[in-house]
């Protein structure tokens, strides 16, 4: 079925899922939208998060797309159930991919999870985490600066190096093995954070495993893209398209990308 996969995020963080689903689905076409106008999620209030999303959700569906992936983790925890259960498509979050990929890394099941304030504050990973392996001991920290250090693209330089270490050095000493990046963002900070943490600790991104999801469903519903032509990939931002179309790039090893800056 040669319809597009739609991706919503609060910005750029949702990238890595796109990239993720592109590299393991290369047929597929993908439509994004990311909300940097009113990027971070993190730290609003709930019902916000929820009407913002809902408004992202409605942009994408007059395009007939046939899967919403909600590649916010603050989304997902505030309102991924009530949208899959007012869609008649199949819509799937990141929190449960991303856990279920960390039960399966770790060795002595003590997990951390990074996230915004919003996220570990639902404690939405301390439940999919649990749902999965009641003793699990998980230790959750929220880092409200790694967002805007990504959205502003100044997240390879010293000023991200130096955020980084100072808001992981609680975890430093800690005896987790393994590591949620329980935002979408945070995979473009992750070469500093391993760095930080050392090789011991093992990432998880759940772009990944979201990006597996997102093919047994296609698969299971009959939904996937049978024919060869080289996908026209759509992108959306409610803010400027600059910093997005330099990350985007980046990111993504585009040499060029189709940005087109809305109003919601």
């Amino acid at each position: 079925m040669n319809l597009p996969i739609g991706i919503i995020d609060s910005g750029v963080g949702g990238l890595t899922v796109a990239r993720e689903i592109m590299r393991q689905l290369p047929r597929e076409t993908i439509y994004y939208l990311g909300d940097t106008a009113r990027c971070p999620y993190g730290p609003r209030q709930a019902d916000e998060v929820k009407a913002f999303t809902w408004e992202l959700t409605r942009y994408l569906q007059q395009y007939n797309i046939k899967m919403l992936v909600i590649a916010c983790n603050t989304a997902t925890a505030v309102v991924l159930n009530e949208i899959q259960n007012e869609l008649d498509i199949p819509v799937i979050g990141v929190i449960d991919p991303g856990a279920r990929s960390a039960i399966k890394q770790t060795k002595n099941n003590k997990i951390g999870v990074l996230g915004t304030v919003g996220t570990i504050k639902s404690e939405a990973y301390d439940y999919a985490l649990r749902s999965i392996h009641q003793k699990v001991e998980v230790s959750s920290l929220a880092c409200p600066k790694f967002v805007p250090i990504v959205e502003s693209g100044e997240y390879e330089g010293q000023t991200a190096t130096k955020v980084v270490e100072e808001t992981l050095a609680g975890l430093k000493d800690s005896d987790i093995d393994t590591l949620i990046l329980g935002c979408t963002h945070y995979p473009l900070l992750q070469p500093k954070i391993q760095s930080y943490l050392g090789e011991h600790v093992e990432i998880i991104n759940s772009g990944d495993e979201t990006a597996r999801e997102v093919s047994t469903i296609l698969h299971f519903r009959n939904l996937y893209n049978k024919q060869t032509d080289i996908p026209e990939h759509r992108f959306f931002t409610t803010g400027s398209s600059t910093i997005f179309s330099r990350i985007a790039l980046k990111w993504l090893q585009l040499e060029k990308i189709d940005i087109e800056s809305i109003h919601l």
